[in-house]
């Protein structure tokens, strides 16, 4: 793709909307049209009603988009925050499903007003002190709980949750024993999600799956009659029909009010001074700040203006975003990275389309309420089981495991050690693996956390960025601030004949930064010889030719 001029950039502000509102609206629609049954299906998997999620869609793009930092990203639940908040609801709550939810709510609030201030104070930056192995790792094992967790919604089984370990056991069991009309709609949404990106037909690719999956659940459930309570007979074998006829009410469907006023409910903080509410205030904060970061990052590759996001400034746009969100009911938001995709490839220039799509989420509950309560949970569990295998699937571990052994040995940490405990547990267990692995290899305690480099200016065209011993995800921050400072148009040499230890976390920001250096008009260089790499891949982390003497 040819890289447009900066003199062709989309308008911003009013302008921006005055030239650019026709494709912002219609990728705002597509985007709707995918974020719908996304929005209420994570909600629901988080134990909130499921207009939470359309709360945090309109939000997201109503207020959002007007502060945020970013130019294409969309914002909206997200699939990474699910676990988080299913336990802080199950933890407050003490069995009671919705002062759980008003519990979840106060933190919620509390996270938000955190992220604000960590985008106030310029801290987006912290999120590259997660090593790259451990963050997909803690993705693997939520897409593993949501798969869990999910499939049993898929099937039809109520269940109630309890360990993880416990909800993967009892899958056989809602296998064998399904309500069958559901887990036929779930199975179906199941297989066209599979199939429908193995299409090549030009038109029907360009339709969005998810569509596709709740236009054939809705028809299904009004076929089948999920509508109205009966027993519904799937098999013509009467003795099979003695012992498993299933009873069809509507609690298979999205249960949401006809009253636009009936949606919003308020926070409770009665348990501020909690552990359990802390605990939940911490990892709402943490992974959702992270995949914002992560996501903002990952648009603005996808952007073909090459607009950088300020990222600082986009973390308190959605702190913001998520304390409105939080004190009306919603589910916290991120920068979603589909949705983005989604709205990227429908042909978006500006932010305006993130807000038509908050926009038309608003419209469509005032006007068609009802058709959302015709959608089928079964659909919604499709779509999010969907959405765990792709955050664990097989290629995931694959790619990992390109990188080098290590790599791996990390990422599998991290999942085990969020089945077993919690999300924050078996983050911190990862980060603990890593630090121990660069122990072993020589790193000295006093390079562990301080990086040693300095930046010399040979001549007026060349930046030399000379690093002294290790660099590594605990300790490279101060280095990442000084290149993001450093002016363009120039030749940069990364120097590492003085190093020691250069990590795959700060191989991977180097090799990202180089990239949006030279398209910038500059140009990159690296010197320095590695004696060992421990993998074939051109990122994995190596050991140069220095020893960890600090020169």
């Amino acid at each position: 793709m040819n890289k447009p001029m900066q003199s062709s950039l989309p308008k911003t502000g009013l302008a921006g909307l005055a030239e650019n509102w026709r494709r912002d609206l219609a990728s705002g629609f597509l985007v709707f049209l995918l974020a719908l049954p996304l929005c209420l299906g994570i909600s629901l998997a988080s134990g909130f009603p499921p207009a939470a999620g359309i709360i945090s869609a309109m939000v997201g793009g109503l207020l959002v988009s007007r502060i945020n930092g970013s130019h294409l990203t969309i914002n909206g639940p997200a699939a990474g925050l699910i676990v988080v908040l299913y336990s802080a609801v199950q933890a407050l709550g003490e069995g009671d499903a919705m002062a759980g939810y008003r519990y979840t709510l106060g933190a919620i609030v509390i996270a938000s007003v955190l992220q604000v201030l960590l985008g106030v104070y310029r801290a987006g930056q912290l999120s590259s002190f997660f090593p790259t192995s451990v963050v997909h790792g803690m993705l693997a094992a939520i897409g593993l709980i949501i798969i869990a967790k999910q499939s049993h919604v898929l099937l039809g089984i109520n269940l109630e949750f309890g360990s993880i370990l416990s909800t993967i056991a009892q899958i056989p069991h809602s296998m064998l024993y399904p309500t069958h009309a559901v887990a036929f709609i779930g199975l179906s949404g199941l297989a066209i999600l599979i199939v429908w990106p193995l299409l090549r037909h030009p038109t029907l690719k360009k339709i969005p799956a998810p569509l596709v999956v709740l236009i054939t659940g809705m028809g299904l459930g009004q076929f089948f009659g999920l509508q109205h309570e009966h027993i519904h007979a799937f098999f013509l074998d009467k003795a099979y029909l003695a012992n498993h006829a299933h009873l069809i009410q509507p609690q298979f469907l999205v249960d949401i009010p006809d009253q636009f006023t009936s949606i919003f409910y308020f926070p409770d903080f009665s348990k501020a001074m909690t552990v359990e509410f802390w605990e939940a205030v911490i990892g709402i904060c943490l992974i959702g700040s992270l995949e914002t970061l992560l996501v903002a990052s990952a648009v603005d590759k996808l952007d073909p203006y090459n607009r950088t996001s300020d990222l600082d400034r986009d973390l308190a746009a959605v702190g913001m975003g998520n304390v409105v969100a939080g004190l009306l009911g919603g589910v916290p938001m991120i920068a979603e990275i589909v949705r983005s995709s989604a709205n990227i490839e429908s042909g978006a220039r500006t932010g305006w389309a993130n807000f038509f799509h908050g926009l038309i989420f608003l419209g469509f509950f005032l006007l068609f309420p009802h058709v959302i309560h015709s959608i089928p949970l079964a659909t919604l569990a499709a779509l999010l089981v969907y959405t765990g295998y792709r955050l664990t699937s097989p290629k995931t571990f694959q790619h990992v495991l390109s990188v080098g052994v290590e790599q791996l040995f990390l990422f599998v940490i991290t999942i085990v050690g969020v089945l077993a405990t919690d999300l924050l547990i078996g983050v911190a267990l990862g980060i603990a693996a890593k630090l121990a692995i660069q122990f072993m290899r020589g790193v000295w305690l006093d390079n562990m956390f301080r990086i040693y480099f300095k930046i010399d200016r040979p001549d007026r065209q060349t930046i030399v960025v000379k690093l002294l011993g290790s660099a590594l995800f605990s300790n490279f921050l101060p280095l990442r601030k000084a290149l993001t400072e450093l002016e363009g148009g120039k030749t940069l040499v990364f120097d590492f004949s003085n190093g020691y230890l250069i990590d795959h976390t700060v191989m991977e920001f180097i090799d990202d930064f180089s990239r949006d250096y030279e398209a910038q008009g500059g140009k990159c260089q690296q010197i320095g010889h590695a004696l060992e790499k421990f993998s074939d891949h051109k990122l994995a982390a190596r050991l140069m030719t220095a020893d960890d003497r600090l020169k």
